[in-house]
């Protein structure tokens, strides 16, 4: 990943440029913002008695280039209006183009009828925020790389793997690594990684045999003596990943961490990583920490502030931010 300080801008560029900051990660879009060398633009979000959401921009965006910066994390529906009222109120104040920044998309593990009479609700988010008045979409790692397709507007679904590969370089004996993915729909994301350590991979295959007995974890790969790393996007309740920590090391993994893009960790979940037998879990900061999480002896963060901010500003100068992965 290119570093900020290794590019000049246009000064006409980063002038035309506005981050706005929605109330879910506050500190993230500070991050950013002090990447770009750009200070946050004035804007009031708060809310009335009722709770209803009321968004007032203090500054002048007449045609700017307008970015919000907004994880819809927990809680999920007051993140998501805040985006869209953040939207529509940059619409009708005459921006020249607005670009939500979503690292974290809420809704996408609603990609598909899990069932009769079940909604998709990633799609119906996605044109929530079309209609809201959004030109573009900015987002990282999401559940599923189709939902790029709900989209009637260009989006950017940015890879935390580089910021991982960094990371795991920095502090790992690369030549006993075993990437692994947590589950088969995993793979191609576990693989991709793999790939950029020039480690092998191996699978959990996840199955229940009958209905009321426990899952059945077989291991898919040699994982004997091998430094184990767990790779997928989102960790939520943490329970398969502990159990599969624990079915690693039942096959004589050396030991095992995990490399998780979103850290949602709701209800007991910090609780559960903490008291379970996984060495680390890493994950990024696009969802805002809890104390829960900060306070947790196995559970460090690392910033991805950088690698958004770098598609920010090439975004802003019509450059490819695909390249950034190559």
């Amino acid at each position: 990943m290119t570093h900020r300080n290794e590019i000049e801008y246009p000064g006409s560029a980063m002038a035309g440029m506005k981050i706005l900051a929605g109330n879910s990660n506050r500190p993230l879009t500070e991050a950013i913002a002090a990447y770009l060398g750009t200070p946050l633009t004035h804007c009031q979000v708060r809310r009335f008695a009722d709770m209803e959401i009321f968004v007032e921009i203090q500054e002048n965006v007449r045609g700017q280039d307008a970015f919000i910066v907004q994880s819809t994390s927990f809680p999920a529906n007051d993140h998501l209006m805040e985006v869209l009222i953040m939207a529509d109120a940059l619409r009708r104040s005459s921006a020249r183009r607005i670009t939500a920044v979503i690292p974290y998309f809420g809704y996408a593990r609603q990609d598909r009828k899990a069932g009769p009479r079940t909604p998709i609700s990633a799609k119906l988010v996605a044109n929530l925020i079309t209609q809201a008045g959004a030109d573009r979409v900015l987002t990282v790692d999401l559940h599923a790389g189709q939902i790029q397709g709900f989209f009637d507007i260009p989006t950017d679904n940015l890879f935390a793997a580089p910021v991982m590969v960094r990371d795991i370089k920095e502090r790992m004996n690369l030549s006993n690594l075993m990437v692994v993915s947590p589950d088969v729909g995993g793979v191609v994301r576990a693989r991709a990684l793999a790939k950029r350590i020039d480690a092998p991979l191996a699978i959990v295959d996840k199955r229940r045999e009958r209905a009321g007995e426990s899952e059945v974890m077989n291991i898919i790969g040699e994982v004997a003596g091998r430094s184990c790393i767990l790779v997928d996007d989102i960790v939520d309740s943490g329970g398969t990943l502990c159990n599969a920590a624990e079915a690693l090391l039942a096959k004589g993994a050396k030991d095992v961490s995990a490399y998780i893009t979103h850290g949602v960790l709701s209800g007991g979940a910090a609780a559960r990583i903490s008291s379970s037998k996984l060495k680390e879990l890493v994950i990024t900061d696009t969802i805002a920490q809890t104390e829960a999480v900060r306070l947790a002896s196995n559970i460090r963060v690392i910033t991805i502030a950088g690698l958004i901010g770098e598609a920010v500003a090439r975004t802003a100068k019509e450059e490819s931010v695909s390249s950034l992965f190559d």
